[in-house]
């Protein structure tokens, strides 16, 4: 069985890297054995959408074209897939150790021990430990990326594809369908976001994985909105999750309680028993922040980021 698919999989990347135009279902159904075979459209369906799977994690960048009638096609640029030769420097090798360390808990962790295992049989001087000593390191970096919407979007982020999902914002009760073309994951103070194009509301937006509902579906078709550069999605993350703040805010906090929002403070005094009141950044995002202190925080000003807050408390009472 291994051998049957291990050839499927090489006839399927050889046909879409041999085409010059691309090919459907139906064409490459009637170019290889394998799909001739495979019975039933939905059987056939099936496997193709799995081979094609296969091939893309094994690092075949297959592109998906829509013709001018609605038909989906499929090819794989020799371009595209061509690398240059590779050849890294001890800082650079250090580094991918590194951030193969990184991912080991995550659900990375094949692909990133599978590309260190093909580097060292190129030759390339990867050491397990990043920093050449001889026991293993005192700190182990780790990225988390348990969320079930982790992996999917991953790869549509890898293929340019647009994906539709259900999401909750935290001052909603019930989910909401969203159609987004999906242009980087960012994982910011130990939670994943986000951060693409809203096709419906015609802008830029950011989603906290954790928030998104049920399964991400993929759909054809290419992107309408181009992608932005690395740096301006950064700061994006940053601005959406409060890390760049516009004002300050005034809140009592309960002593002993929330030390990530002290370290943030501007200034900080007891005010009576059992609570103190701190000056802190206010950026957007910091009603949500806020509203995980539950009971132990009450916003004194302004007025519309204690409204902001009320209004996600509430929408959390109701379920």
């Amino acid at each position: 069985m291994a051998i049957a698919k291990a050839e499927r999989l090489m006839n399927l990347a050889l046909c879409l890297l041999g085409t010059r135009r691309p090919l459907t279902k139906r064409e490459l159904r009637g170019s290889i054995e394998a799909y001739l075979q495979a019975g039933a459209d939905d059987a056939f369906n099936r496997m193709f959408e799995r081979d094609k799977d296969d091939l893309r994690e094994l690092g075949l960048v297959i592109e998906t074209v829509e013709s001018i009638d609605g038909e989906i096609g499929y090819l794989a640029r020799r371009d595209s897939n061509r690398l240059p030769p590779i050849a890294f420097d001890a800082e650079e090798a250090a580094a991918l150790g590194l951030a193969a360390k990184v991912w080991q808990q995550a659900r990375l962790a094949g692909a990133a021990s599978g590309a260190l295992q093909k580097l060292r049989a190129a030759g390339m001087p990867l050491a397990d430990d990043p920093y050449g000593t001889d026991g293993p390191s005192a700190l182990e970096p780790r990225i988390p990326a348990h969320e079930a919407a982790f992996e999917p979007l991953m790869l549509a982020c890898r293929d340019r594809r647009p994906v539709v999902f259900d999401y909750r914002k935290s001052s909603a009760a019930h989910p909401e369908r969203r159609q987004v073309e999906p242009w980087i994951l960012e994982c910011w103070r130990g939670h994943w976001y986000l951060v693409g194009w809203d096709r419906e509301r015609q802008a830029e937006r950011v989603f906290r994985l954790s928030r998104i509902i049920g399964k991400v579906r993929s759909r054809a078709g290419a992107f309408t909105a181009e992608v932005p550069d690395h740096v301006t999605v950064r700061e994006t993350v940053e601005s959406w999750a409060g890390e760049i703040a516009t004002g300050t805010a005034r809140i009592r906090l309960r002593s002993g309680h929330g030390y990530p929002l002290r370290a943030r403070a501007l200034t900080s005094r007891p005010v009576d028993d059992g609570w103190d009141e701190l000056e802190i950044p206010y950026g957007h995002g910091l009603d949500a922040w806020l509203v995980e202190f539950g009971q132990d925080v009450v916003v004194l000003e302004p007025a519309e980021l204690r409204a902001d807050v009320v209004d996600r408390l509430r929408a959390v009472a109701k379920g």
